[in-house]
């Protein structure tokens, strides 16, 4: 038996904030900057009381009610998620329960950010095919807004927040995912940080102290703090490498593959990985302009939209390439075919 991708669906909050509204606020940080840096007009942001959670039960029942399923069927779970709703329990076993997946079915959390759908897709290959689970819902689900201090804009316009279910199942047919290559560099760890509210710099009794860059930029040591110059060398560096060793380990060149299918970092990593591998738009796929760089969600948001416009056609191979903060990155094939109830 192979694990299958069946079908993908994604959720995204209401509240949205343009980056117009941002350019208004930011004397100097024109709309046309915000644009050439990070190719986004516009982010959806969760509620003040919406977490990880929330946003991914909502999605998955919207999967489940669209395919006329039930719950019960599935028995694992893999939630990805950087914001957990706590340290403890386990944000799966939350989402477990709203959502009635049986008490014989597995759930556990991945603490992976940009690089976590492809490495929840090695695992989840790994538990169908040893005979581990018969039916998962891989789900990730983000909410990096609330890390972002509202006078950090380089980080503020560029972060999104949603939420993305895939189902993944056996299958007696061909192996449609893999092989996979993985990547990590932890010496870049502070390049993309939340330094302040884990055991290693725990919350204190008073407010840690806010502090501005050399850019304008406000944070404090409980916000995210990224090193923009740093991801980007990182990410031309080690991600043209990473699709050449996917591509070798395949037995086959990256003309063989019919789109590859980034994280979506922002429009200057993009560009600059795009050129580096030499394809064009149409083999390059890009969502992020009316939503962000939405972290674990991205790459899974990218290929259900690319249904959406009729773009995933029976039997594409496409390359699956995640990466950032960690440093950590990841790589995968798949061969779309999707189940008849899917996309």
């Amino acid at each position: 038996m192979h694990a299958v991708i069946e079908d993908i669906e994604y959720l995204l909050p209401e509240r949205t904030e343009t980056s117009e509204e941002l350019a208004r606020q930011f004397p100097g940080w024109s709309l046309d900057k915000i644009a050439e840096r990070t190719g986004v007009l516009m982010r959806r942001i969760a509620g003040d009381d919406e977490c990880a959670s929330d946003l991914a039960v909502a999605c998955c029942e919207r999967l489940l009610a669209r395919r006329r399923e039930c719950a019960a069927d599935f028995d694992f779970l893999l939630f990805c998620t950087q914001t957990p709703d706590y340290f403890l329990p386990t944000t799966a076993c939350l989402v477990q329960e709203r959502l009635g997946l049986p008490t014989s079915a597995g759930a556990l959390d991945i603490n992976l950010g940009c690089s976590g759908y492809v490495y929840a897709l090695g695992l989840a290959k790994g538990l169908i095919e040893t005979g581990q689970a018969r039916r998962l819902l891989l789900v990730t689900a983000d909410t990096y807004s609330k890390f972002v201090h509202p006078g950090d804009k380089s980080v503020r316009a560029l972060f999104g927040d949603a939420a993305a279910a895939t189902v993944i199942s056996a299958d007696a047919g061909a192996n449609t995912i893999g092989p996979f290559v993985y990547g990590t560099d932890g010496r870049g760890a502070g390049d993309l940080i939340v330094p302040m509210g884990g055991m290693r710099e725990p919350f204190g009794d008073a407010p840690p102290e806010e502090y501005a860059d050399r850019f304008g930029n406000r944070r404090s040591a409980r916000h995210v703090r990224m090193n923009g110059k740093a991801i980007v060398d990182f990410s031309l560096r080690e991600v043209p490498q990473c699709v050449a060793t996917l591509c070798e380990r395949a037995g086959i060149t990256l003309d063989d593959v019919d789109a590859v299918v980034p994280h979506q970092a922002s429009a200057k990593v993009l560009n600059g990985l795009r050129n580096k591998l030499g394809l064009d738009e149409s083999r390059f796929w890009v969502y992020m302009n009316d939503i962000g760089n939405t972290v674990s969600c991205s790459i899974p948001i990218a290929l259900a939209r690319a249904g959406e416009q009729g773009r995933l056609r029976d039997g594409m191979r496409l390359m699956l390439v995640g990466f950032g903060v960690g440093l950590s990155w990841g790589a995968t094939l798949v061969t779309w075919r999707p189940s008849e109830s899917g996309d």
